[in-house]
Formats: C-alpha cells, structure tokens, sequence
C-alpha cells in the first residue's frame, strides 16, 4: 500500500511529525480554555486536531462554516452532528425545551439522521437553542470538544452572527471550542482587535511547515530505495520543489513511490512524477488562469521566477497588495515567511506555459 496519504484526513502511520504542535493541542483540551489554529489550507490543521482529539476520548462535534448557508442551516447541522454521536434516546427529553421544535428524520439513502425547522422570523433562537444543548450533553468527566473550521466566514453568514455567538459561547462551561481558519488576516481581525466580539477569546496557535529534517527522515523511510546517494537526492528534490508544504509533498512523495514500486524507475524518477502530476491537472490550471485578470496573471508570474510581487514596477503599489489579498483569500498564495503559490504544479505550469 502506498504509504503517503493526502487529500484527507491522516492518522496513525500516515502521519507527519507535529509532535510539539500535537502536545499543545492536547494541552488546551486538558484545560476549560478554547484554541485558535491558524495556517493555510491544507497544512494539516485538521488532521492534527482531529489525531488530538481521538488521544484524548473525547466525543466531538464539527462543522465546516464554508458549508453554512444560514443561522437555520447552523442550527440544523449542530443538532446533525450531535444525534451522529448521541443516541437520540439521550437528547430527546433535552429538547422538551426547545421554543422551535425541529423536525427529525432518518435519510434512507445515508443513514443518518436529517434535521429541519420550520421558517421562523427571529432564527437566532434557533441558534441559542442548539447551543444550549450542546452544553447540556458534555459532561464534566466527558466534555464535549466542538470543532468550527474556516471559522472566518461566520461574518459571511449573517450579520452580527459574530457577536450573537459570541454571547453564547461565553457563558458556557463544559465544552472546549477549536475554531480553525486559513485566511490570516480574517482571523487575526477576528480574534486581536480589541473590538471584535472573539477579542482574546482563546489560545492563538499558527501552524507551520513541518521541519525541513523531520519531513526528510519521513519520505526516505517510505520510498522503496536502498542506494543512500540517489534516495537523498530524490527526497531533497521532493522538498526543493513542494517547498515543504505538507499536502503537495505527500502528494509528490505518493507520486514517486507508484513510479519506483509498479514502473521500477529510479533515474529521472522525481522529474517524471512532477511531469505527470503536471499533465493530469493541465485543463484545470488552463481553466484557473484565463480566469484571472492581467494584474493576477502578472503576480502569479512574479511569484512563479521567484520575485516580490510588491516590488513590480508595471504595477501600483495599491494595486499589488489588493491583487496578493484576493488571491490570498482565493487561496492560489500563501504567506508563511514571503508570499509564494500555494500549489507548486500550478507554479510549474505557468513557468513552463506562461513566460
């Protein structure tokens, strides 16, 4: 089986270091405090909460706030989660007190339980009402974690969500809350200005690139390879080229691996992967950039010969930074220590059909 996994969530072996990061997860679920993950996308924030909370024995919630459409919605899909790991029998009797009594019912074709309300016009009873019994079922000896991810766009769903949230989150006691975000500067607004309703309303924690010398030992142990020489300069090719981001090296190293274990190529190896990683994805890259404008395709061949896009003297200051924050907030750049393409084949792609 190929032992590099990307795409979703990863455990046990298929796991990448994160031993620090993994401990200071732990920790705050071991506290009454809440955590705030920050990093770009696909960096593994999930995997490494979700390896966090199955070590602790904890019961969890989580929902994606990209999927939320409306406070009802919210509402539905918090009530979802919770009958997903409580018996019904358990929280029936809790929501006796329900102002808006939800329709349940089993979806024959998942199997899993559906909830709805009846349109209301003040939906965020329906809000406080799902919130409140989540509180009522995490216990003490078992508290319930709830796990909100791309957490930023709850100021997207309705306005003043934030703040009517925030006022029910800060009375309850029972519960530890991992809000995750991949937009940075969205999150920091959220959560460091002093006006913001989330103001200090948790642990802060960024997560970064898995160290250079960690990753290393990781990919050489996996690839089918005893030459010392050859494997060293295979995997530090792997690096160079993912520029140690988590996702696209898992998707490399994986890439390599199929090519040594079924084709048994060994010289040329990492080059014919990032060929054929290219090639499959070459419409979809096409598609993303004729979609862009001139001044996104100028930033993005900036970044792809290595230089600062702010530094682009065919565009205006003013111009370069909105351009880098859409594309940011569109997730094709990211900013870990310099601004760079979040997706490295992408970054090939236009170097090699685009100057």
């Amino acid at each position: 089986m190929n032992p590099f996994k990307f795409g979703v969530l990863v455990d046990d072996e298929f796991f990448t270091d994160r031993i620090n990061e993994l401990k200071e997860v732990l920790w705050t679920l071991n506290s009454e405090n809440h955590l705030i993950l920050i990093s770009p996308r696909r960096f593994g924030k999930s995997s490494l909460v979700a390896k966090a909370i199955k070590e602790s024995g904890r019961p969890c919630i989580s929902l994606n706030m990209q999927n939320i459409l409306s406070v009802e919605d919210f509402a539905s899909k918090l009530l979802r989660e919770l009958f997903r790991i409580y018996p019904m029998e358990r929280i029936k009797h809790l929501m006796t007190h329900f102002r808006i009594i939800p329709t349940v019912s089993t979806n024959p074709i998942t199997n899993g339980i559906d909830v709805s309300f009846q349109p209301v016009m003040n939906s965020i009873i329906l809000l406080e009402d799902a919130m409140a019994l989540i509180e009522k079922v995490s216990t003490e000896e078992k508290r319930l974690v709830v796990v909100f991810d791309e957490f930023q766009e709850i100021i997207n769903i309705r306005k003043g969500l934030d703040k009517q949230l925030r006022s029910i989150m800060q009375e309850q006691k029972q519960l530890n809350y991992i809000l995750l975000g991949s937009q940075e500067s969205m999150m920091t607004e959220i959560f460091e200005r002093k006006k913001s309703p989330f103001y200090h309303f948790g642990k802060l924690m960024h997560l970064d690139k898995i160290p250079y010398e960690d990753f290393k030992e990781y990919i050489a142990s996996r690839l089918p390879l005893n030459e010392s020489e050859m494997l060293d300069n295979i995997v530090e090719g792997i690096l160079s080229f993912t520029n140690l981001h988590p996702y696209y090296t898992q998707q490399l190293s994986a890439q390599v691996w199929e090519l040594m274990s079924y084709d048994n190529l060994k010289e040329g190896v990492l080059t014919e992967a990032i060929n054929k990683i290219v090639r499959t994805h070459d419409l979809d890259f096409e598609r993303l950039w004729m979609n862009f404008n001139r001044t996104d395709r100028s930033i993005m061949l900036s970044l792809s010969e290595g230089a600062n896009p702010m530094q682009n003297r065919k565009i205006a200051t003013s111009t370069s930074f909105s351009a880098i924050k859409r594309l940011m907030k569109a997730g094709y750049v990211i900013r870990v220590n310099d601004y760079e393409i979040e997706d490295p084949f992408f970054k090939e792609w236009i170097i090699r059909n685009c100057k």
